[in-house]
């Protein structure tokens, strides 16, 4: 079983929001991220503050995942 970490939901969180921010993983995560949440889809679409949701432990570093650039001006 891969390990897991536990996040806590700020207010007006959405799960993939609060996986992305927290954990830097995307939409392909969802499944897996429910599977390890028995009833955390029956919260509804924003989860309610304070819900600890179980994410698996990101393989990548935080130094090394790639964020997307943003440039403000050219």
């Amino acid at each position: 079983m891969a390990r897991m970490q536990p996040l806590t939901a700020r207010q007006g969180d959405t799960m993939d929001a609060l996986i992305w921010r927290e954990a830097g993983l995307g939409a392909g995560s969802i499944g897996t991220v429910l599977d390890a949440n028995p009833g955390l889809a029956d919260l509804g679409p924003i989860l309610p503050l304070g819900t600890v949701v179980m994410v698996p432990i990101s393989k990548a570093p935080e130094a090394t995942r790639q964020r997307p650039l943003t440039q403000l001006w050219d």
